[in-house]
């Protein structure tokens, strides 16, 4: 099935208005807005909204009580049940106010189709964390083959917007538990990305959490933490300049004189050898003499 360029503009484009006659709702195929038992719904497992907030569904369960579910539930015939494409949240709350049917339209999608609609809606309401929506775009790049252009078409955002929702991924799954958890914000978050390590990188997280830093501080900080040198490094640096004080120690016993080695970063450098006066010159130029003899 052709995916429709107007789900970008939001639900309308993909949802009926309500039918009059049987003769339209089967000319057009589409479904008007109907009354379902509650008990026979069940959530769609592509749903892109994996958490729900408690405090909010009940709030929402308060109002359908005072004034009914306002806008119906956009469902899918499946076997023996319907599949919810649209209204998760309007379901729950539903469900928490004691109702036993709901209104709802029923409409076939293609499965491409199906995780739009989810995606948008809850865009649209901003319903979903940051980990949450880059999930939902990496899915429909990966299982339905759409390039990053044709996702911000289809959700009306950039595709900027889209590539930096999906760098997120990369991050260590507890600095992206965090972020659900809303202990650290997508700005934050994109500044830890530099940070290859795992493990910096969930310290430093925890370090913004715990220091409440902004996110300017924390682009700051993590540029000082990849200015940083591995402890490999510094353990190699050190050993190096043992091994080069220990030779400079054994040809000053050989010359009799303050010897320093200069040493550069291609493995190569220089020997200084001082001396202080024409006669400890002549001494020393006798000893090169004696030694290359």
């Amino acid at each position: 099935m052709a995916i429709k360029k107007g789900l970008g503009k939001g639900l309308d484009s993909m949802i009926p208005g309500p039918v009059v006659t049987k003769k339209t709702e089967k000319e057009n195929n589409v479904s008007r807005e109907t009354l379902i038992n509650i008990n026979q719904i069940e959530p769609n497992k592509s749903q892109p909204r994996k958490n729900f907030d408690e405090d909010a569904l009940q709030e929402l369960a308060d109002s359908i009580k005072q004034y009914g579910v306002i806008q119906p539930l956009i469902l899918q015939k499946r076997d023996n049940h319907y599949e919810i494409i649209a209204g998760e949240r309007r379901w729950r709350a539903s469900r928490i106010a004691g109702l036993k049917e709901v209104p709802a339209i029923i409409k076939e999608y293609s499965p491409q189709e199906i995780v739009e609609i989810a995606l948008i809606e809850n865009i649209q309401r901003e319903d979903l964390n940051p980990i949450e929506e880059a999930m939902a775009y990496k899915r429909l790049i990966q299982e339905f083959n759409l390039k990053q252009d044709d996702v911000a078409e289809r959700v009306s955002k950039s595709r900027a917007t889209i590539t930096n929702s999906m760098r997120l991924l990369k991050l260590d799954e507890r600095v992206q538990e965090m972020l659900i958890g809303d202990m650290i914000t997508s700005g934050h978050a994109r500044a830890l990305l530099p940070i290859e390590d795992s493990e910096k990188q969930y310290n430093t997280a925890c370090k913004i959490f715990d220091e409440k830093l902004s996110v300017r501080e924390t682009e700051k900080l993590v540029k000082s933490i990849l200015k940083e040198k591995p402890q490999s490094e510094i353990a190699s640096t050190i050993e190096d300049n043992l091994i080069y004080r220990d030779l400079e120690d054994k040809i000053r016993n050989i010359m009799g004189t303050k010897v320093s080695i200069r040493k550069n970063k291609n493995n190569t450098g220089k020997i200084e050898i001082d001396y202080y006066s024409i006669e400890e010159l002549e001494r020393l130029m006798d000893l090169f003499q004696t030694l290359a003899e």
